[in-house]
């Protein structure tokens, strides 16, 4: 038994990844939804069967039952009024003449039969037949002549020789109209007292046949119902309905064969002698079962594939993730084989897979990192401080512009003699302090108030030199003056704006000075409203600013601002440059307060 376990597992190990995923799908999902969803339609067809059987018996009963009570109404009325003793001896009376018969028909006969009417809906007429031939026939009441004797319904009436029947039967609905019409008829002989039975009397109220065809019509859609008399004739159907314009007889309903009888269903209208023989007849409508079952069906398609839908996409996903970081970091393992330590980019994420990339990519940084404290990280070095002494270099000799030195003395040396002015004495000792600070400025990291009070000199001797024509503003956040930055970060920026901003413009030359602490950023701005710089020559200057390679030429003095930045913060400044020709220039550097330090921090 082990030995066969252990085949069966090599058996498994051996099968492809993508194949494996397969076989997960089909038996794991796809089976499995199979097999539900037909036991699902098994069961839920059985369950649609006996529901619908029982819908059908619900609707036969309903139908069974309001015809009763449809037809037990009319008879309710036809026992009430022949009990009517009243009723009987004003038909017993012999009237000597029209004037005497109609003064007793306004007074007592016109509206003995109408009050039922309102009452019982179902009832389409009321009619007392009698062979007393002093009785104008007309309204309710009839003469029985030889015409009214060889009516259907009479005949009917008298070959059942009952005291009460349920005629159904087809007549003229009036004396000039050619085509007949169905009736539905409560027949009953009065004869309730004996000692006024000289005249033969019926009584026969029609039923409202409309009523009978809206029920049958009402249950169509589970079952199609045959109103049946005695004799198997079908009274009314949703086929047949209730209007009839030919004397066809009334069709016989015939009963189907055996392999069909199970969709008949018949029910006695009720048991009374006089629908004793009447029955319903309901045929199943085999199409409804068959159409729910489809529906059914198609709703369990449905939800099956948007079951097996998601299930696919969630399993795609899901194994995506395991066969796709599973294949990196195969690969990048037969690449550590050739001496390429390269790490795997992807989201490593926190299961078991996401472990094994996260101690993989360790691994190698670890193996890298030994690689180069050997000789590469040595050269990276050199290198590094190669470049920092040359930006150093570079910077000193930007510092100030000896032009500007001996420029500045002249013009002091030319004020002093020509006007004798004795206020050179404060442009003299700023320049003295500027220069002090100079050769005395050790520290790479100074405070910003230094910074400032370095430019504040700065600008004082080029506003003396200028006169009117220039002008310095400060806009300074008292925040952040005690962060430190690089020392001079700042007067480069201030001389360049001096220098090719302001010196070709006519009228009044404004430097403004701005620091502020914002989006946790010490961001400083240097602006001026000189000619500005035309696109193409900002793109050019933009480019040389970040180009390693360009460490000579003009623009000397933003470029090594910018490499000291670079080198102290690395990518996380914001060097920006903004200018309008004719307008001015805005140059902005924002660094991140978690990396500047603070005076006495």
């Amino acid at each position: 038994m082990e030995r066969k376990k252990f085949r069966f597992r090599k058996v498994v190990n051996d099968i492809p990844l993508n194949y494996k995923f397969s076989l997960i799908y089909v038996i794991g999902v796809l089976l499995p939804i199979i097999i539900i969803n037909l036991v699902f339609l098994d069961r839920i067809s059985d369950l649609i069967k006996s529901r619908e059987q029982q819908n059908l018996e619900i609707s036969l009963e309903r139908a069974r039952k309001d015809i009763q009570d449809f037809i037990e109404g009319g008879v309710a009325v036809s026992y009430t009024l022949s009990s009517d003793k009243n009723l009987y001896e004003l038909l017993e009376r012999r009237y000597g003449n029209l004037i005497e018969f109609y003064d007793t028909f306004d007074e007592q006969l016109r509206d003995r039969m109408n009050s039922y009417m309102p009452v019982n809906n179902q009832l389409e007429r009321i009619t007392v037949f009698t062979n007393n031939d002093s009785i104008v026939s007309g309204s309710n009441y009839q003469v029985i002549t030889d015409k009214v004797r060889e009516s259907e319904w009479y005949k009917q009436f008298s070959a059942a020789n009952k005291h009460m029947f349920l005629a159904a039967y087809q007549m003229s609905a009036a004396p000039n109209v050619a085509s007949n019409a169905p009736y539905l008829s409560v027949i009953e002989r009065m004869d309730v007292y004996s000692s006024l039975n000289t005249y033969e009397k019926l009584l026969r109220i029609d039923l409202d046949l409309s009523k009978i065809y809206d029920i049958i019509i009402r249950e169509k859609d589970y079952l199609s119902l045959y109103l049946v008399n005695g004799q198997d004739e079908i009274i009314m159907s949703a086929q047949s309905g209730y209007q009839r314009g030919t004397k066809d007889p009334y069709p016989v309903f015939e009963l189907q064969d055996d392999e069909h009888k199970e969709d008949i269903h018949i029910v006695p209208v009720g048991g009374a002698s006089y629908i004793k023989s009447w029955r319903i007849i309901g045929v199943t409508q085999g199409e409804r079962i068959a159409q729910a079952i489809m529906e059914i069906r198609i709703y369990a398609g449905i939800l099956a594939s948007i079951v097996t839908l998601l299930t696919t996409a969630f399993l795609y996903v899901m194994l995506r993730s395991y066969n796709y970081r599973v294949k990196r970091l195969s690969r990048h393992m037969q690449k550590v084989t050739n001496e390429k330590f390269d790490l795997i980019q992807i989201d490593e994420g926190q299961d078991e897979i996401g472990d094994l990339i996260h101690n993989f990519n360790r691994m190698t940084t670890k193996i890298n990192s030994l690689i180069n404290d050997v000789y590469k990280l040595e050269i990276q070095k050199n290198n590094l401080e190669m470049e920092r002494v040359r930006a150093e270099l570079n910077f000193l000799q930007s510092q100030m512009n000896p032009h500007f030195l001996f420029n500045t003395l002249n013009a002091i040396l030319v004020v002093c003699t020509k006007n004798n002015y004795s206020d050179v004495t404060d442009i003299i000792k700023s320049l003295s302090k500027l220069l002090r600070r100079l050769l005395s400025w050790k520290e790479d990291l100074v405070t910003l108030e230094e910074e400032m009070t370095f430019i504040e000199m700065y600008l004082k001797i080029e506003k003396f030199r200028f006169r009117d024509k220039f002008d310095y503003q400060f806009e300074i956040d008292e925040q952040s003056l005690q962060y430190k930055i690089p020392k001079l970060s700042m007067q480069p920026l201030v001389e360049n704006s001096c220098k090719h901003g302001l010196q070709a413009i006519e009228g009044l030359g404004i430097i403004k000075v701005k620091t502020e602490i914002e989006d946790g950023r010490l961001q400083v701005t240097i602006s001026d409203n000189g000619k500005g710089i035309e696109p193409s020559q900002l793109k050019e200057i933009l480019f040389n600013v970040q180009n390693e390679e360009a460490s000579s030429g003009t623009n000397i003095g933003i470029r090594n601002v910018y490499r000291r930045l670079e080198l102290y913060y690395e990518d996380q400044v914001r060097f920006e440059i903004s200018s309008v020709p004719n307008e001015g220039t805005v140059v902005t550097f924002g660094i991140p307060l978690k990396l500047l330090e603070r005076k006495n921090s």
